[in-house]
């Protein structure tokens, strides 16, 4: 008796099962039948001509990025190689390179000046940046483009067009080979970056907040405060994050207005590849490994923050969360 209800209860629902199985197989034969047809009519309207040139397109990307990636393996290998001549891998592997790079091109004072200028930077260029982008997003007055233009001069010419002039006014007052000097050559194109950033990113903050805020008793530094700051931050952490890895790869302005001892570690690195004496090159992939992870981690953390969609969407989805 039992088992009898059993295969009663069981056979209506293996049917529903089997009929589900029959209509989702139907329909998914029914989009396979109806996406060919448009797939051969896709076929046919792209032409051999266009499928060549995708093939070359995929093809010349695919060489490039096998090219790089080889590029970067082999002074990676190098740097911890102990012997390598004529052998697909080194005999052994050591970090005996990476003590004699950081013992021979002093890295520990290179990278305390590297900290120095970048964190000088940054600060300064958020300090100054900021306010002033928000009286071009706030403001209208005549030759506001041409102000515009003025600011963003910097990002629009190569370094080199007005590096050279700038550290020789540098020099001649004395800041030239100085830790200032090297500070105020690399915030002349941060802060127009920064300004880039934040001018469209405060245009889309609605003007009728600081009425409100002033309607229910805020005074200036409360509406900044409590309103403006926590919209701005963002936007102000992604500029920031910015200019910092811009600062840290600047190597022209860097180069022009250096000295001995307030060379970043684009600049060392540079002294380090083409100065004059026998050095080991284990010794220099070594330091180049150091750079391109410092680099690299400082490009990872700023892609947590900066994305163009995410700038505007945190504006909008600021003041629901208020």
């Amino acid at each position: 008796m039992n088992r009898a209800n059993k295969t009663s209860v069981a056979t209506p629902a293996a049917a529903m099962a089997a009929h589900n199985g029959d209509f989702m197989a139907t329909q998914a034969s029914q989009r396979q039948s109806a996406a060919a047809p448009e797939a051969r009519r896709k076929m046919r309207r792209e032409g051999p001509g266009s499928r060549l040139w995708r093939v070359l397109v995929w093809g010349a990307m695919i060489f490039f990025l096998v090219n790089v990636a080889l590029m970067i393996a082999t002074v990676t290998m190098n740097s911890f190689a102990t012997r390598w001549f004529g052998t697909p891998l080194p005999e052994g592997f050591t970090l005996h390179w990476y003590a004699q790079a950081w013992r021979d091109f002093q890295l520990a004072d290179v990278l305390w000046v590297t900290v120095e200028v970048v964190g000088a930077v940054v600060l300064l260029s958020i300090a100054l940046g900021v306010p002033a982008a928000y009286a071009l997003a706030r403001a209208q007055f005549p030759g506001k483009k041409l102000a515009m233009l003025v600011f963003l001069l910097p990002l629009m010419v190569p370094p080199v067009t007005y590096g050279i002039p700038m550290a020789t006014v540098l020099y001649k007052v004395g800041l030239g080979g100085t830790l200032t000097g090297v500070i105020l050559a690399n915030l002349v194109p941060s802060l127009p970056f920064v300004i880039l950033v934040m001018t469209p990113f405060i245009e889309q903050i609605d003007p009728n907040l600081e009425s409100a805020a002033r309607i229910f008793g805020a005074n200036t530094f409360k509406y900044f405060r409590h309103v403006l700051l926590p919209l701005l931050v963002p936007g102000i952490l992604a500029a920031g994050l910015l200019v910092l890895v811009r600062t840290i790869g600047m190597f022209e302005l860097t180069f022009f207005t250096a000295g001995p001892d307030t060379q970043t570690l684009v600049v060392a690195l540079y002294y380090a590849v083409f100065s004059t004496g026998v050095r080991a090159p284990q010794s220099i992939d070594a330091m180049a490994m150091i750079y391109m992870a410092i680099t690299l981690l400082w490009v990872l953390i700023a892609l947590q923050f900066v994305s163009p969609t995410q700038l505007v969407s945190r504006v909008k989805e600021a003041p629901k969360g208020e």
